[in-house]
């Protein structure tokens, strides 16, 4: 879901906002909430909050959604950067599809946001029974590879893993099968969400764990039950993800005596 406030600033209690609207039975049903706005350093700004309230720093889906949407509304061009609270995004639009450049990778604890040593790694470190890599790609992802993502009981143990004491903020979880060098498969429980069809820094942090663990080429493509994304691992870890998105439907959502648009 998509906020507008290109032209207006409509200073919300978007906590409240995310938990309502992306409600699936009271609400519309979401993600996650995405927030539309101008920024000072970059082309544009994009804010996303998890459907339990909570303010993620990055949404790799929700960053080509957002880059489509406001080419669409004439924001942008084909080429422009966005402001994100996990450092500036640079996308390219082709067509239905938009090239994002999501940054370099963060293997270190410090960086992911784990317990322990700040300048380790966690790299196919043995976990209660499971081959785990840790990742940040401006937020916290644990990669689990597993023989067959369709045999996990994603609701009890992805949310026992979201909570695991390693990840004091919480962590976004991953079980990712290899099917060959340059094809993974993935399901997700994502921090705030829940089990959700598809998650795009999700998607890049498999990328990344399969080929920091040798299971993997730098390119490949990862497929996750809501779709299948493009993701290559350039120098310096630095990660391009490629996706498509289309618009849904637009409505209104009532706030009192006014109305705030949403796509």
């Amino acid at each position: 879901m998509i906020v507008d406030a290109w032209a207006t600033d409509f200073n919300l209690d978007y906590t409240a906002l995310a938990r309502s609207i992306c409600d699936l039975h009271q609400g519309v049903g979401a993600d996650g909430l995405l927030l539309l706005s101008h920024s000072s350093s970059a082309d544009l700004r994009m804010q996303m909050w998890n459907p339990d309230g909570s303010l993620s720093e990055m949404c790799g889906n929700g960053l080509r959604c957002l880059a489509l949407f406001a080419k669409e509304r004439g924001y942008t061009s084909d080429e422009f950067t966005v402001e994100t609270d996990a450092g500036p995004r640079k996308c390219l639009i082709v067509g239905d599809s938009v090239q994002a450049d999501m940054g370099p990778a963060g293997m270190r604890r410090g960086e992911i946001g784990m317990t322990g040593d700040p300048q380790l790694t966690f790299i196919d470190q043995e976990l209660e029974g499971y081959k785990a890599t840790a990742v940040s790609m401006g937020n916290p992802h644990l990669v689990l590879f597993v023989d067959d993502v369709h045999k996990v009981d994603l609701r009890h143990i992805g949310a026992h893993f979201e909570h695991h004491p390693l990840f004091p903020n919480r962590v976004n979880v991953h079980f990712a099968n290899v099917v060959d060098s340059s094809h993974l498969e993935v399901v997700h429980w994502e921090r705030g969400a829940g089990a959700t069809l598809a998650c795009g820094t999700g998607v890049c942090a498999v990328a990344v764990a399969g080929f920091a663990t040798q299971r993997a080429e730098p390119n490949v493509s990862v497929k996750a039950p809501g779709g299948q994304l493009q993701v290559s691992i350039q120098t310096g870890m630095r990660v391009q993800m490629t996706g498509p998105a289309r618009k849904v439907f637009e409505g209104s959502w009532p706030l009192g005596s006014s109305t705030q648009v949403v796509v």
